[in-house]
């Protein structure tokens, strides 16, 4: 069983900052990548950040130069900075871990982002 926790959403003014936290736990032997994606209210699900084992942290356009993404993989935390946030960020974030071989992926329960104008 693998849980993923996510916290730190919430509702914030335009410019504004929220910071994201997601602890994954249970029978998770190796990540291959851990990250966070949105889901606004008609849309597809998209990536907003992720970073690998192996590589560099890759950002949505939308996001760059306003959004951090850190942790820890052997931890199995990941966090995400948001800063100047605008409306258009409104939308539902979920963690996401992905291991290796299987390339299966993991999602947490999403945790509400609302930005107003």
């Amino acid at each position: 069983q693998v849980q993923l926790v996510e916290s730190g959403g919430g509702l914030v003014l335009a410019g504004g900052s929220l910071r994201l936290s997601c602890a994954a736990s249970g029978s998770i032997i190796s990540i291959n990548g851990m990250g966070w994606y949105r889901q606004a209210p008609g849309k597809q699900r998209e990536l907003v950040a992720r970073f690998t084992s192996a590589g560099s942290p890759n950002y949505a356009d939308s996001v760059k130069g306003r959004f951090t993404i850190s942790g820890n993989i052997g931890a199995k935390t990941v966090y995400l900075q948001m800063n100047s946030l605008k409306p258009e960020d409104t939308a539902v974030y979920y963690c996401n871990v992905q291991v290796p071989h299987t390339w299966q992926n993991y999602w947490g329960q999403g945790t509400q982002v609302t930005v107003s104008s």
